[in-house]
């Protein structure tokens, strides 16, 4: 029985639209060989939409992600709107749909793949083995407090305020999707915290040694978020499973992306409860690659993969674009990100032309 869904896709702006195009060429074909009927809408968000109808987020687009399965965004942002008013700019947007979907939970792997190793900027030894999962808070702490804002204080001089807050159940959700990833891969989860420091940490590390008493399989360790930054670098391969807050996991998970040595490698999936997730690549929009054919595209196929894993239900499905990746990968195709001696460097029409030849061949 053929399994039918819904996806809404959001190009965005700089790469987005030329990486989007080979996820959903590869997901086309996935879909015919594991017999999922997948139908596509396209919506608008970020600089597009800003652009097309003054604001970053329509209303049109949430109601369209809202009435899907699962929603794959491509990259939003560009020198272009930069100095937009805060409320206008892509981000904003971004942060609306997550707030939106009530996306509370962002998981961010950071593996590497022994075909890139030589591309990491850590010495092998440092870097070889590491398989980390960054749980990150996406719709509290500080970059949705209040008060926040720019103000004006008594003597005329201004004043910016950003308010980093969480609630007890706020924490308790997050922490209890930290405990059962751990759970999944092999038993650590990292707490990181700044409870030496902030009230708000405090609470934190309190919520989360009460949510884990309920796992006793799981060992629960704290790090200050300055220590851990370090310990990312000094030793990565102590992590398992990382759960923080917004702030930090914002900063935490794209240092642990660059341990596999290119940030156009790693896919993330943002949760909620009922809604449908959002599946994205984490690098930016790259304004500077748009229109070049330079831009890498396997991270937005493995956030594919993920939308089909973790979305959708669909393991099979994600497995065959995986071993996909890996097997472009072995054949030596390279992007310049990734590119080292001896590889074959190639566009990003052409690295999705090596997948969809490796996906053909193997069905």
């Amino acid at each position: 029985m053929t399994k039918q869904y819904r996806i809404t896709l959001l190009p965005g702006d700089g790469i987005g639209p030329e990486i989007i195009a080979v996820a959903v060429d590869v997901l086309k074909l996935v879909g015919k060989q594991c017999n999922l009927e997948l139908s596509f809408e396209e919506a608008l968000i970020g600089g597009a939409a800003i652009d097309a109808t003054g604001e970053p987020l329509p209303a049109e687009t949430l109601t369209i992600c809202r009435n899907s399965d699962a929603v794959l965004l491509a990259a939003i942002g560009g020198y272009k709107w930069d100095n937009l008013p805060r409320h206008q700019r892509p981000e904003t947007g971004l942060l609306g749909l997550r707030a939106g979907l009530g996306l509370f939970a962002n998981l961010r792997p950071a593996t590497i793949l022994p075909q890139l190793i030589d591309a990491s900027t850590l010495k092998k030894e440092i870097v070889d083995g590491v398989d980390i999962m960054v749980v990150r808070e996406l719709t509290g702490g500080v970059y949705f407090g209040q008060p926040k804002g720019i103000f004006q204080t008594e003597t005329g001089e201004k004043r910016g305020v950003n308010t980093m807050a969480y609630t007890e159940a706020e924490i308790d959700r997050i922490a209890k999707v930290g405990l059962e990833t751990a759970q999944k891969r092999q038993g650590k989860l990292c707490s990181v915290d700044k409870a030496n420091v902030l009230d708000v940490s405090q609470l934190w590390r309190d919520r989360v040694i009460a949510m884990a008493a309920k796992y006793p399989d799981v060992e629960l360790t704290h790090l200050y978020v300055d220590n851990a930054a370090m310990q990312l670098v000094r030793a990565p391969k102590q992590f398992d499973t990382i759960v923080t807050g917004n702030l930090f996991g914002d900063i935490l998970s794209d240092a642990a992306a660059m341990l596999t040595g290119s940030i156009g490698m790693l896919p993330s999936a943002s949760l909620g409860a009922d809604n449908p997730g959002v599946f994205e690549p984490v690098h930016g929009s790259a304004p500077d690659l748009a229109g070049e054919d330079k831009a890498n595209p396997l991270a937005q196929v493995l956030s594919a993969a993920m939308m089909l894993r973790y979305g959708l239900d669909e393991p099979e499905a994600a497995t065959k674009i995986e071993q996909a990746v890996l097997q472009v990968l072995d054949q030596g195709y390279r992007t310049g990100d990734i590119m080292s001696a001896g590889m074959k460097l190639v566009g990003c029409r052409s690295m999705g032309e090596a997948l969809m030849k490796v996906l053909k061949k193997e069905n």
